[in-house]
């Protein structure tokens, strides 16, 4: 092994050094040698073709049984191909090349590294299409060192300035996360082409780095590369992903001028995708009508486009406009529909995509469909269904484990989530974020339990997800239930640049403590940072500053929402407020804040004023209050109680029997409350 894949991941000149002093060390003791050298004598071996059994050269019977290769892989026959192979007595670099390329293409990459190996201990040296078909494979982290190694025999052939392996090179260090070793490569190479420029924009595109896309995209024009269709198409997906509908369709204008919306079958799906991403239906549309019908692609598109946006009927039409024209549906169509019947709880829906997918052939082969049909049986409360698909599968992946942990969790059966933890990591099927996170919440759920908590953090730090910020937030939220909210604390300051969700979840484990004071401060810590604190994070400082009886710090958080950042309350925000004002006796200003609600008042914030009037025994505002809140919530039992008790308080036993006789007819029953401790036992 040349480094290990945790030395890779430091500075790019650290990984270059590296690299070229290992090719160095290699150049002082490998020999270059060639089993084949080209040569005029004749091999005596009869010609395959010839009756007459005439002798040919050995480069023309190498040449004869590469064609012979080459024919066999295209046909599929890998096996017969990799027989002729061993039957030869001699090989070049084509013919490892063609072997190469066919296990690649058949999806056998251990077997082409093999076949690697192979040719370099034989020592034919690498051509330049060698280079790029191994590197072009190695997209894991299962194959860094193997990419690694052939980055240095690149150095020690002197193929640096290649651009076609230049260019599979810094591919591969994308794929590989080491950002910086790709960029210096790119910086390295003398001259540039739209290829490589295009490795960087896609990249920019997956990691959602908008402002690196639009510098690289300045660079290259500087350069004088004209962009190609590709360009045009990642470019459109990051504006997409911002939501700047003015600035793409500027893009669509230039791409109409140089011809490629009508000639480029790429741009024109990725403007149905840009018009999708910024909620502009009729111009997704019209950009869908423009692309020949016979293009598979864009029916997926369009259909996945009105399903995301939950356009029901819109999807279906042209799902089966689709099937009419002959279009096979693809996974991304099947998906889309099946999400959407998840969040609408549309379970016919999606019991008739499960059929059409049976009907299309997919069946089980694929995983992201099995889970999205795990998924929505889930989120429509049927988990015996979404147990079925699961055990239906032949090959449990991660995906689909997840998918029903979720939805275990989402049909209330807790201990169950746990117990399919448990069993994920007996079988090896692996962890990640959202296997954690939801094995948190059900703890959380169940039964606070510090210890589990414990054992989950040990968990996502082997696995190496400490770091993540929904883990984060879920051990946050984990520990602040168990009581043990300094712990969340320490969770929240190991988070390297935590974000809005990181600062909500830790004001949450503070609010929940009884520690508003703490999760104010926070709040104004987020503020001097620069972050944008959204509805969630003001309500939880609000359910903290109530909590603590926080008057003064709760009318800062509710201005402080509604003055500088421009977010108008809702009725949560305002129960907290009138909850906090009357907690405190200020029924007047509390008053005076309910008719301010935008919309309806409901009963929890009628009801809420109802208690704080009890609490200080004030009987003008307590009669109006009953009087809404009886006429609002009639046919609650225990709304009827509540003012019973309100009349019987203030000394009207008579409408406090018939409100109370009222509310036993209906049955009212009143879940006993409870409450748990943990005690520390020394043995």
């Amino acid at each position: 092994m040349l480094f290990s894949p945790c030395s890779a991941f430091g500075e790019a000149e650290t990984v270059m050094r590296m690299v070229s002093k290992f090719a160095s060390f290699v150049r002082t003791i490998t020999p270059v040698k060639s089993e084949f050298v080209a040569t005029t004598s004749p091999i005596h071996l009869p010609h395959p073709y010839s009756p007459l059994g005439l002798h040919v050269h050995a480069r023309d019977l190498i040449y004869l049984k590469n064609r012979q290769i080459n024919k066999l892989i295209k046909l599929g026959h890998l096996d017969s191909a990799i027989k002729l192979f061993d039957e030869m007595p001699l090989h070049d670099v084509v013919t490892y090349n063609l072997l190469i390329s066919g296990c690649l293409h058949n999806g056998y990459p251990q077997r082409a590294f093999g076949i690697y190996s192979q040719m370099v201990l034989r020592g034919i040296r690498e051509s330049a299409s060698t280079f790029t078909s191994v590197l072009g494979t190695c997209s894991n982290m299962d194959f860094f060192k193997e990419g690694s190694q052939i980055h240095c025999r690149v150095v020690l052939f002197g193929f640096t300035l290649n651009l076609f392996i230049a260019s599979s090179l810094i591919g591969f260090y994308m794929r590989m996360g080491l950002h910086t070793v790709a960029l210096k490569l790119f910086d390295e190479l003398p001259q540039r082409n739209i290829a490589v420029w295009n490795l960087l924009l896609r990249w920019c595109c997956e990691l959602r780095q908008f402002e690196k896309l639009q510098g690289f995209f300045s660079k290259m024009q500087l350069e004088g590369l004209e962009p190609n269709g590709l360009t045009f198409s990642y470019l459109l997906r990051g504006f997409g992903n911002e939501k700047l509908l003015d600035e793409g369709k500027q893009l669509h204008n230039r791409a109409v001028k140089i011809g490629l919306v009508e000639s480029n079958i790429f741009v024109q799906n990725a403007l149905v995708d840009f018009y999708a991403d910024c909620r502009s239906l009729t111009e997704a549309k019209n950009a869908f009508e423009c692309i020949p019908l016979d293009n598979v692609i864009s029916w997926n598109s369009i259909v996945a486009v009105y399903a995301d946006v939950g356009f029901l009927s819109e999807s279906l039409e042209l799902f089966s406009r689709m099937q009419f024209w002959g279009k096979r549906p693809s996974i991304r169509s099947l998906m889309a529909l099946l999400n959407l019947s998840s969040r609408t709880r549309n379970i016919q829906l999606g019991k008739q995509i499960q059929s059409c997918a049976l009907k299309l052939g997919f069946g089980h082969e694929s995983s992201h469909l099995q889970s999205a049909l795990i998924n929505m049986y889930g989120r429509c409360l049927d988990i015996e269904s979404s147990v079925a698909v699961y055990e239906s599968i032949s090959v449990r992946t991660l995906e689909c484990c997840n998918s029903l942990m979720t939805s275990l969790l989402h049909c209330g059966v807790i201990e169950d989530v746990i117990e399919m933890f448990g069993l994920m990591v007996d079988e090896r099927i692996g962890l990640d974020e959202v296997t954690l996170s939801t094995t948190l919440k059900a703890i959380s759920i169940c039964s606070p339990d510090l210890s589990r908590c414990r054992l989950l953090h040990c968990c996502a730090i082997k696995s190496g997800f400490e770091f993540s910020s929904v883990v984060s937030c879920s051990l946050m939220d984990s520990y602040s239930r168990c009581g043990h909210v300094e712990l969340s604390w320490k969770v929240f300051e190991e988070i390297y640049s935590p974000g809005v969700i990181c600062f909500t979840s830790i004001i949450n484990g503070y609010a929940r403590n009884g520690l508003g004071k703490e999760g104010v401060e926070i709040l104004k810590m987020m503020i001097q940072r620069g972050l944008k604190p959204d509805k969630v994070t003001f309500l939880c400082a609000l359910i903290g500053c109530n909590h603590s009886g926080l008057v003064e710090e709760g009318r800062f958080v509710f201005e402080l929402m509604k003055t500088l950042y421009g977010i108008e309350p809702d009725w949560k925000h305002y129960s907290c407020m009138v909850d906090l004002l009357g907690r405190a006796g200020l029924l007047d200003e509390a008053e005076k804040l309910i008719q301010k609600v935008p919309e309806k008042v409901n009963g929890v914030i009628w009801s809420s004023m109802l208690r704080s009037c009890r609490v200080h025994r004030n009987e003008t505002i307590g009669r109006k209050i009953v009087k809404w809140l009886v006429d609002l919530e009639a046919e609650d039992p225990a709304i009827l109680l509540q003012a019973s008790n309100f009349y019987s308080d203030i000394g009207d036993f008579e409408t406090s029997k018939q409100l109370r006789e009222i509310a036993l007819t209906k049955k009212v029953v009143r879940e006993i409350g409870h409450s748990l401790i943990e005690v520390k036992s020394h043995c």
